[in-house]
This record gives C-alpha cells, sequence and structure tokens, in this order.
C-alpha cells in the first residue's frame, strides 16, 4: 500500500506540475487541494493521464468549514469534495476546492468531465448554497421547492425559517415565516444573489409546466 501510494504521489507530482496546492496522506489515502481556477483543467487531467487515469467519480459533496477545529480554522468557508477512482490503476483520490468567497460560494461544474458530477452539485447546491459555473440545471433535489435557505450549513437554524400553522379562517393548513427569519435563499437580502435565487426556484417552474401530467417535473426522468 505505501508503496502505491508513493507512486501516485509521483505520478500526481508530474501531471500537475504547479497546480498543486496541497498533497497529504492520513490514513492510506491522498487528498489533493488546488485553487479554484485551476479546478476544471485538473479534473480534466486527472481524468485523461494515462500516469494516472482516474475514470470515474465515486461521489461529490459540499463542506462548511466555519467553526472546523474549535474555531481555529482560518481558511475559507466552504468546498467542494470529490473521490475519484482509477479502474486502470486501481488507486483513489481525494480531490478538495475552496469556493473563493464565502458570501458568494462558486467553482466550475465537473459535469464536463464527469457527467454523474450533475446530481451530485445539485445536492451540493441545495444543502450547501455552492454555486457550479456551468452546470446546466442548477436547481434543488432534496428540499422541497420554495424551501428557503441551506439545511447544511452550520448557521442554518434547527428549528427551519418557516413552519405550517391551521389557518381556521381558511380551514387549511398554509406556510408562515418564523419570526426573526427574514432571510430568503441565502443568508442575506436575495437581491444580492438574483443567480442563486433564479437556480432555486427554477424546479418550481418546471413543476408548474409538468403539473397537467400528474407528475413532479424535477424528479419525472
Amino acid at each position: 500500500m505505501a508503496a502505491k501510494l508513493e507512486q501516485l504521489k509521483g505520478a500526481l507530482d508530474s501531471s500537475l506540475a504547479g497546480k498543486i496546492v496541497s498533497l497529504s496522506e492520513s490514513l492510506g489515502e491522498l487528498t489533493l487541494v488546488v485553487d479554484a481556477k485551476d479546478y476544471s483543467a485538473t479534473a480534466r487531467c486527472l481524468r485523461d493521464d494515462a500516469a494516472v487515469r482516474f475514470e470515474e467519480l465515486i461521489d461529490l459533496c459540499g463542506v462548511d468549514y466555519s467553526g472546523f477545529g474549535e474555531g481555529r480554522w482560518g481558511g475559507r468557508r466552504f468546498a467542494v469534495v470529490s473521490h475519484l477512482l482509477s479502474l486502470v490503476h486501481n488507486w483513489r483520490l481525494r480531490l478538495r476546492v475552496f469556493a473563493p468567497e464565502d458570501d458568494f460560494p462558486v467553482v466550475d461544474s465537473l459535469t464536463g468531465v464527469w457527467p454523474n458530477a450533475d446530481w451530485y452539485e445539485r445536492e451540493a447546491f441545495d444543502l450547501f448554497g455552492i454555486m457550479f459555473a456551468g452546470h446546466a440545471d442548477l436547481r434543488r433535489i432534496l428540499t422541497d421547492y420554495g424551501f428557503i435557505g441551506h439545511p447544511f450549513r452550520k448557521d442554518f437554524p434547527l428549528s427551519g425559517n418557516v413552519e405550517m400553522r391551521y389557518d381556521p379562517e381558511q380551514k387549511r393548513r398554509r406556510r408562515v415565516r418564523r419570526p426573526g427569519n427574514s432571510t430568503l435563499i441565502h443568508g442575506g437580502n436575495p437581491e444580492l444573489h438574483p443567480q442563486l435565487r433564479s437556480a432555486a426556484s427554477g424546479g418550481a417552474r418546471r413543476a408548474a409546466a409538468g403539473a397537467g401530467t400528474g407528475r413532479r417535473g424535477d424528479y419525472a426522468r
């Protein structure tokens, strides 16, 4: 195992010269960190270079590092982590990239490199509010249409931003905003981030268009 990791380290150093921010080993696994500006090019190199040949994206997720290390963390808040597998070489790699801005986190989409990144990136957007530049259909995938906020963020209220109450006059339940929670989508004034607001509401428009078919437009495949 140790010899295999050393071989992979050497191949990465050779293939990604000048693009590696850090390359660390822990528990028999390697973690590669690159800058956001090099993210897409690095992913394509990892897939195509015969020396490393990571043909398969196993998983992709978002991470919120706020409060990490009991407050000692001084880096960027949001990261995207991908787990890669090389079938040819039988080795694995963790690829991490940090979004340059905490207020509006954006990184490149990997759908052009590994098409199965599609729903993984939608999940990271839905749960963490991370935007993926170049994603053709970035909208919510787990929370419901009109959901307010991103529930895996460390500052998301445990009780949520809205609740259902019974309206005796209308004789039905209706959704109301919790007192003190004026945030709509992205932890601030939604007018600051129309691109994010558009992506979050896209599924609702598609669902309305498919209402006549008796299905939810988002999940019918």
